[in-house]
């Protein structure tokens, strides 16, 4: 994915519309599985998920008469089959919450993400992260304490599933920054779509179930939905820098409390929007410290 280098206000507010339409994307299809869980094993719509990516990208490779050959080229296929598996893991928590606890709620808890990043980005990427950084994730982690509220008799024990998802998603785009670097997009999103199908078949004939002629019809929906959000976010990384798009992932807790008020007729209680507020207030505070100029340790990391 390639990142500019330097501002242009055009292209920057490009670049925020992709980035906000692609968690429109994610989050049509977080609602969509929501919906199917209701008569269906999460699993069944993650393979389904996968299916429907796998078969939009044959039919766009086919379409634009790009060679096998060329979408299974990579050096890396191991890490690539790896990645895959975390994606996996990630959904398939994220769509077994969903059965059990609103859609907002879910999506908040997801969001202490970019915290695990931080913190995994010490023993997996060798980084320096300083006081700064430690003290968000500490009160991020209270964000989500918030939101799931142990204890209380009205928290569902399937809180901890999105949160399990949300450090499974680090993984992930901890995974996913080792790649960036030497793989092609479009190889890294065939095997994504690919191995994700090849780890979520091993799983889903464990709870098997047929699905209706309608749902066959939504999972190749679903994967649209994927693929969209996938070129939007290459499209976003392509036009503006990273650190200025993060805080904007954010704006999928808006589509997530949007669809859920729309579809399923949740409104948040006021403990999700204060834990919400906690976690995105630290996910902000973190770019601040990004993006302020701080002196450099021995190995050129930038002290936080």
């Amino acid at each position: 994915m390639a990142q500019t280098g330097q501002s242009n206000p055009g292209r920057t507010k490009l670049g925020i519309a992709f980035l906000v339409l692609s968690t429109g994307f994610t989050a049509l299809v977080d609602t969509v599985a929501k919906i199917l869980s209701a008569d269906q094993h999460a699993m069944v719509t993650v393979w389904g998920y996968f299916l429907g990516i796998f078969l939009v990208l044959l039919a766009y490779a086919g379409a634009q008469r790009i060679p096998l050959r060329r979408l299974t080229r990579t050096n890396r296929r191991g890490f690539q089959i790896l990645r895959a598996g975390l994606l996996v893991g990630t959904i398939g928590t994220l769509f077994a919450g969903y059965k059990y606890i609103p859609l907002a709620d879910a999506s908040a808890i997801m969001f202490m993400s970019p915290l695990f990043i931080t913190a995994l980005s010490v023993p997996l990427l060798g980084e320096y992260v300083g006081p700064h950084r430690w003290a968000a994730v500490g009160v991020g982690l209270i964000g989500a304490i918030i939101i799931i509220r142990p204890g209380d008799g009205l928290t569902h024990w399937a809180a901890i599933l999105p949160l399990i998802s949300a450090l499974l998603f680090a993984g992930f785009q901890i995974a996913t920054r080792h790649l960036a670097a030497t793989e092609d997009t479009l190889v890294t999103l065939f095997h994504t779509a690919a191995a994700g199908l090849g780890w979520s078949t091993v799983l889903v004939w464990l709870v098997w179930t047929p699905p209706s002629l309608v749902v066959w019809a939504v999972f190749f929906g679903i994967g649209f939905l994927g693929v969209g959000a996938h070129v939007c976010i290459i499209r976003a990384y392509g036009e503006a820098q990273a650190s200025l798009l993060a805080p904007f992932n954010y704006s999928k807790l808006i589509w997530a409390i949007a669809l859920g008020y729309l579809v399923f007729g949740h409104t948040p209680e006021p403990h999700v929007f204060a834990g919400s507020g906690v976690i995105v207030l630290c996910g902000l505070y973190v770019l601040y410290r990004e993006n302020k100029s701080t002196p450099r340790d021995s190995t050129g990391n930038t002290r936080h």
